[in-house]
């Protein structure tokens, strides 16, 4: 008997056979295929995520140690952390957390210690707390946030927020990135007066070269994308980088440092003597508990409150903007693997205070590496494993200026507000939240406050407009909670 060639003896069609081997495997993993990406795309787009953040190798040193003794950010005791072991620290929880998101919730998300708790631990925590304390309350920090996360009751938060307040906090990340890069690049400079608080350059122009660098890399990545030449970013930033290295061999700019205005800021694109060295762990496991006996259980309570709140609905917002970005939200801003996504946010909170490198969580400037078209994790196992060379490899980290990174912020930001034509803005009472929402966030220079903001103003003004029915309760408890979150200074003052 014979058969249709193609067909069984029972008709059917045989089922094709799964491709074998390591890349088809890892392509199913990843579902690189299926969300319509390349192999070089995922790697592409993890270097450019990765050398828009490896800045903070070299930051964050010197917000939580300081780049000399009588520089750095000393604690109750007097004690500061040493820059080579907070550098080595930072680099090996950004390599670790950003692969294991990679692994877990296989989006093109980069995480690294972020710059809002940093801030706040050298500024304000540790006046009250030794360092090691200070640390102890980032992992009681993580370990509520992974709680939250892993009950779903962050993810039901997550879901409650109307989309247009979504959309908004895209469209305000975009905004944020660009202001930010424009800032870091010295485009845009405080006035130093009470009007207007901000100012074009150097007294109203454009006076150093590493502000001319950053035009340079704006006008060059900005025709590279509306080319649509493949890998623009990442050529753009090579490229710009390049030009800088000549000009400072020729003008030797320097760094600036707080002592020089007209330098580069943060550090200067010079070619490094020595390539490698080997990275201090020392300050692994250096934390403790011991602020609630030292400082009272009710201020310790408010600040791993302040820095809950600040992790949680950053790490949302960003989120939101980047998966949306990334074409792989659904209608209603979720998106697939949430609840592993948020709990791995979370762990990483726990590891950034366990190594003492301060809270991990993800980082907007993920968005350059998704503008150069990653789209899984993939892209993040590749970044992640650029951070723990970089352990190794410090000195390689500063050649790229941060002039030359904010460049490609700004274009990032530019194609994130593109989203704010997908916004109604014909009903006032989502047009104000939403407007709130957009400008508090660069103004501030916080995601957090801009989410607070909207969600205060949308709870208010919506159900005073009768639709208070519309109104999910879980978003009217993290109103209030917003608005504890804004008057914490009179709170913690009140409760002495």
């Amino acid at each position: 008997m014979s058969t249709t060639p193609g067909t069984s003896r029972t008709g059917t069609a045989p089922t094709e056979p799964r491709p074998t081997g390591v890349l088809p495997r890892v392509d199913r993993f990843f579902e690189i295929s299926g969300r319509g990406s390349t192999y070089a795309r995922e790697i592409r787009g993890g270097v450019v995520t990765f050398v828009t953040m490896a800045y903070i190798v070299i930051l964050n040193p010197l917000i939580l140690g300081g780049f000399s003794g009588s520089q750095a950010a000393k604690d109750i005791a007097g004690n500061w952390l040493q820059n080579g072991q907070v550098a080595a620290v930072t680099a090996l929880t950004a390599g670790v957390m950003t692969i294991l998101f990679g692994l877990i919730a296989r989006l093109p998300f980069g995480l690294a210690a972020g710059l809002g708790i940093n801030s706040f631990l050298a500024v304000s925590v540790v006046k009250d707390v030794t360092w090691p304390e200070a640390m102890g309350l980032v992992v009681v920090e993580g370990l509520v946030i992974v709680v939250l996360a892993a009950t779903g009751l962050r993810s039901m938060i997550f879901r409650a927020v109307p989309p247009a307040l979504k959309t908004a906090i895209t469209v305000g990340i975009g905004l944020f990135i660009a202001f930010i890069g424009l800032v870091d690049s010295g485009f845009v400079r405080s006035s130093g007066a009470d009007s207007p608080p901000v100012q074009l350059g150097d007294a109203g122009s454009i006076a150093t070269l590493p502000t001319l660098v950053f035009v340079i890399g704006l006008i060059v990545i900005g025709i590279l994308m509306a080319r649509k030449v493949k890998a623009a970013l990442l050529i753009g930033i090579v490229a710009t980088t390049i030009i800088a290295i000549v000009l400072e061999a020729i003008f030797h700019v320097g760094p600036s440092l707080g002592t020089n205005p007209a330098g580069w800021n943060l550090n200067a694109p010079v070619l490094p003597s020595a390539l490698a060295s080997l990275p201090d762990l020392s300050l692994l496991g250096h934390f403790s508990f011991g602020a609630f006996g030292r400082i009272g259980g009710v201020a310790a309570t408010m600040l791993v409150f302040t820095l809950v709140f600040t992790n949680f609905f950053d790490a949302m917002g960003t989120m939101t903007g980047l998966a949306r970005q990334a074409d792989v939200a659904a209608e209603d801003g979720t998106f697939p693997r949430l609840r592993p996504a948020l709990i791995v946010e979370g762990i990483g909170a726990v590891a950034g205070g366990a190594s003492s490198g301060s809270s991990n969580t993800v980082f907007v400037e993920s968005a350059a590496g998704i503008g150069e078209g990653a789209r899984t994790g993939l892209a993040s196992v590749v970044t992640g494993v650029l951070f723990l060379l970089a352990m190794f490899f410090t000195p390689l980290t500063e050649v790229v200026p941060l002039e030359v990174a904010a460049s490609a912020l700004v274009v990032v930001g530019a194609l994130m507000v593109s989203q704010v034509v997908n916004i109604d803005w014909t009903e006032f009472s989502v047009a104000l939240p939403v407007f709130l929402t957009i400008i508090v966030m660069p103004l501030t220079y916080s995601i957090s406050n801009g989410i607070g903001a909207g969600f205060i103003s949308w709870v208010l003004i919506r159900s005073l407009s009768g639709k208070a029915r519309e109104i999910s309760p879980l978003l009217w408890v993290v109103a209030a909670g917003f608005l504890i979150y804004f008057a914490r200074g009179p709170i913690q003052a009140w409760l002495g």
